[in-house]
């Protein structure tokens, strides 16, 4: 662990940070090129990091971490504190199962105070499970040893964004997070969606756990295609949106109630269940449907597995997606030839999205961006952070998610389905840019709670050191001369901390 001093600075900073640099001046230097992909491969860079490419090389790293070798093991007190969360040792039918007691029990309750606390009651502990899944994100994108799959889980929770305010969506959260995206990030395109398709998260948010024959509901159909899928103006039209719909009806979420279900004895033997999911037949529409231009027979839920295969192999998808992909890593206008590249490689492996991300990683288009990439909010609190405390664990990942907040990108707080933009522009007003210097500062000057445990009054243990060897390594050397005179005018660690953390080099990718 690093670490974290305790006391301001009596030393000037060069006195404090000489023996550091000839410490580091041993090491073999990295190239530009080494330092540009790193950037792109990781949130950001740490020690950790950086020995992980050392040993393992640029070729071996990115095969271990696109086959997903590395694993999700956190550290063993990271590891502990998630799981010590209600959302993440509960079972999501079991979560479900209390809220409709909860909710029962409030029903019979006539009104007046004691049912208003109960209310409250209730709502915050739908909040309290959905914090859970906001720390426990934020913790692995910061600790997880496989970096470039964090990004993707990432990447994947806002394409295939949620919003948690509404319904049951916060109880189902933590199962959506480890479950769905987390399981089927690295995967095949087709599973991802279909993992998607079946998650009372997604069922509730976009309400096709309300779409039945007779009352058909067209909202996530239109957003299956529009967003998750083929994109705006790829060819689609209103009516292929209302023929998937109808191919969706019966599509939603098993009861919890405990009530035994009666199904037609015909219908019965085409009832799929899958955990909470739940194709039911008999709120289904088994009429004969054309989507894209082909026939799809009236047959149960085979329908849906037939219309997904049809639309994740459009060559629409294989270029939307692929965009997506490089506009988050690469460029806010990715190259053509690098997209193109993609997209050929998404059609050629059946939507393999680690041969997709192989295409993007060795790349010249990736190491020639470098510097280019405006990082959002997420991306700058989980690079700071790292590059500030290393392996030291949070104890506290409230601030996190306050943090979060702040830089108005709350992890499944986007309202429409769309999620948070990708570009620069959506996130370097003069507004956001004051309220990242508050917050390295925050982090540079250990004013922040991290290493207190929620509840408690103690101060904070310290502030970080980055003047280390990893600074001097894989840092000073691309810094511009405009952040290098604003150090040099630091009078005390923290100062220098929160000037290095806040400069234009380290907001950008």
């Amino acid at each position: 662990m690093r670490p974290i001093a305790t006391a301001t600075l009596s030393l000037s900073l060069s006195l404090l940070i000489a023996p550091t640099f000839a410490q580091a001046a041993t090491n073999t230097p990295f190239t530009p090129d080494d330092i540009a992909w790193l950037r792109r491969d990781s949130f950001g860079l740490n020690t950790a990091t950086v020995t992980q490419y050392r040993s393992l090389g640029r070729k071996q790293l990115l095969t271990k971490q696109l086959s997903d070798q590395l694993g999700d093991t956190l550290p063993a007190p990271i590891a502990a504190q998630i799981n010590s969360y209600e959302a993440f040792h509960t079972p999501l039918d079991q979560l479900l199962i209390s809220l409709q007691q909860e909710q029962r029990q409030l029903g019979a309750m006539p009104d007046g105070p004691e049912k208003q606390a109960a209310n409250k009651a209730i709502q915050a502990h739908g909040n309290e499970v959905g914090l859970e899944a906001q720390q426990a994100a934020l913790l692995h994108a910061i600790y997880g040893p496989n970096q470039l799959k964090e990004q993707l889980v990432w990447f994947w929770l806002n394409h295939f964004s949620v919003y948690a305010p509404k319904g049951r969506v916060r109880w189902e959260l933590a199962d959506y997070e480890q479950n769905v995206i987390r399981a089927h990030a690295l995967g095949k395109f087709r599973d991802l969606v279909m993992a998607t398709l079946q998650s009372p998260a997604m069922l509730e948010f976009l309400d096709n756990a309300q779409n039945a024959k007779g009352h058909v509901n067209e909202n996530y159909a239109r957003e299956l295609m529009e967003l998750h899928t083929l994109g705006v103006n790829s060819g689609y039209t209103q009516q292929d949106v209302q023929q998937l719909a109808l191919i969706l009806t019966g599509v939603g979420i098993a009861p919890v109630d405990g009530k035994p279900q009666n199904f037609n004895p015909k219908m019965a033997p085409l009832v799929v269940q899958d955990g909470m999911f739940q194709f039911n037949p008999q709120r289904h529409d088994f009429s004969d449907k054309v989507l894209l231009g082909k026939t799809i027979k009236g047959s149960g839920y085979d329908e849906v597995k037939q219309a997904v295969d049809l639309i994740v192999r459009q060559p629409a998808c294989a270029q939307f997606i692929s965009r997506k992909l490089a506009e988050y890593f690469v460029a806010d206008n990715p190259p053509p030839a690098l997209v193109s590249k993609m997209a050929h490689t998404f059609q050629r492996t059946d939507g393999d999205i680690a041969q997709v991300m192989r295409v993007m990683f060795e790349s010249r288009e990736l190491i020639t961006g470098t510097g280019k990439k405006f990082k959002d909010p997420s991306q700058f609190i989980v690079s700071s952070v790292r590059l500030a405390y290393e392996d030291a664990p949070i104890v506290n990942a409230q601030p996190l998610v306050s943090w979060v907040n702040q830089l108005d990108q709350p992890l499944f707080g986007r309202i429409t389905p769309d999620g948070w933009p990708l570009d620069g522009d959506a996130w370097s007003s003069s507004g956001q840019m004051a309220k990242r210097f508050d917050i390295a500062h925050a982090i540079g000057t250990g004013n922040n709670q991290l290493f207190t445990p929620a509840g408690s009054t103690a101060r904070a243990a310290g502030f970080p050191m980055l003047t280390t060897r990893l600074y001097y390594d894989a840092i000073d050397p691309y810094l511009s001369k405009a952040t290098h005179d604003a150090l040099t005018k630091a009078t005390s660690q923290q100062e220098w901390n929160t000037f290095l953390l806040s400069s234009p080099d380290l907001n950008y990718r």
